[in-house]
């Protein structure tokens, strides 16, 4: 995007994408999913350029690491935001569909994706979006835990996502095989899971039988994530 600059930053232990956009005519900068570990890193990059971070953000309640947002917002003033679903008293901002962030002449549009959670959003800035753990590269989001929903799923990925244009570029929460972004075209021809000539009752035949094991801290992720990274409550 002009006038912008943008890094996409890694977390090795759980393969979460961190991504930094910031707008060089206010200097404001944003984060996108920020992890616990590596926040010494991320606020170093943020002062090396020269931004002040206005906004803290989370594509949904995490289960495989410990959001960094609080802490963010602890050191730096920024605003944390999350989706309204996920019901987390702590954050700033309770982001819905159709909202918009904005940071000098940037602009980041909040699409609602739920499926893998019900907080699951997805932000498009200009010919990117940011997916979360919805649309992955190859891949997309389990389903079977945080109230998932194969069906709920397939029509945030067909009705929002695979509407944008084919050369909007696709930036994933994770991946796991050393894949940075693809192309909504991509993925619509592309995805092991959900291309887009497969049916609703196959995709959810196929999230069925996944049989994957649980994330090694979903115990500890979910409730610390529920309070902005601290912990709040157990897991049900």
């Amino acid at each position: 995007m002009e006038g912008a600059v943008f890094y996409q930053l890694f977390e090795s232990q759980s393969s979460t994408y961190t991504y930094l956009i910031g707008d060089l005519q206010s200097r404001d900068a944003l984060l996108i999913d920020p992890v616990l570990e590596t926040i010494d890193r991320d606020l170093r990059l943020v002062e090396e350029l020269d931004f002040n971070l206005k906004y803290a953000i989370d594509t949904h309640i995490h289960a495989d690491h410990v959001t960094a947002a609080g802490e963010i917002r602890r050191r730096t003033l920024a605003k944390t935001a999350v989706s309204r679903s996920a019901k987390v008293d702590c954050a700033d901002i309770a982001l819905e569909e159709g909202q918009v962030l904005s940071m000098g002449g940037q602009r980041l549009r909040v699409l609602a994706t739920p499926g893998h959670t019900d907080s699951c959003l997805s932000f498009v800035w200009g010919r990117r979006v940011f997916t979360g753990d919805a649309l992955l590269i190859r891949g997309n989001g389990r389903t079977d835990f945080q109230q998932g929903s194969p069906q709920r799923l397939y029509e945030s990925i067909h009705s929002r996502l695979y509407t944008l244009p084919d050369d909007t570029m696709v930036y994933p929460a994770h991946d796991y095989r050393g894949q940075t972004h693809s192309t909504i075209g991509m993925e619509k021809k592309f995805n092991l899971r959900i291309p887009q000539g497969r049916s609703r009752e196959e995709f959810e035949e196929l999230m069925r039988n996944l049989q994957l094991s649980l994330p090694a801290k979903i115990h500890e992720a979910v409730p610390a994530n529920l309070g902005c990274g601290k912990p709040t409550r157990a897991v049900v």
